[in-house]
């Protein structure tokens, strides 16, 4: 299951996101979303875990939970439209 995790505080890093997640479970991947020019972030990742029993159990607990200083927000992701040419 793909999870959208927003409102991140900038200095949050993939690791934090990993030992966040992996409390509920598997983790099998983090895309934090940057900046192509700054490299920055952009305040929001992607997590992929592949239960989804364990993915929704992080999905109901991390929802509104401050991780360093700032109140996630986290759900599932949408996906893409087709014809959405934002690149992340």
């Amino acid at each position: 299951m793909n999870i959208y995790a927003g409102n991140l505080d900038y200095a949050v890093q993939e690791s934090d996101l990993k030992e966040e997640f992996g409390k509920y479970g598997t983790v099998e991947e983090v895309r934090m979303i940057t900046d192509n020019q700054t490299g920055r972030s952009k305040g929001f990742a992607f997590i992929e875990m592949p239960n989804e029993a364990e993915a929704k159990a992080a999905i109901e607990s991390l929802n509104g939970y401050d991780l360093k200083g700032r109140t996630i927000k986290v759900n599932e992701a949408r996906p893409r439209k087709e014809n959405d040419n934002k690149r992340w």
